[in-house]
């Protein structure tokens, strides 16, 4: 499955820097435009995945997973 998620991306002096606009707290910068979109990408995961597992441990034992689709 593919979700799009949106970078803004911007060049300040030698460095490159870009957060995730729909999820909180995914900022990277690097020093080239190429190594900025993959530290987004592999940080945009863990931050995914981490958010995940926490909110399964906060559930406990007995839940249940549902998705829910949007269209904006």
């Amino acid at each position: 499955m593919n979700i799009e998620y949106t970078a803004v991306i911007k060049q300040e002096d030698n460095w490159w820097l870009g957060w995730i606009e729909e999820i909180p707290g995914v900022n990277c910068q690097e020093k080239t435009y190429q190594e900025l979109k993959e530290t987004l990408k592999i940080t945009l995961k863990e931050a995914l995945e981490f958010n995940r597992q926490d909110a399964l441990t906060l559930a406990g034992a007995r839940y249940k997973e549902e998705r829910i689709a949007i269209s904006i």
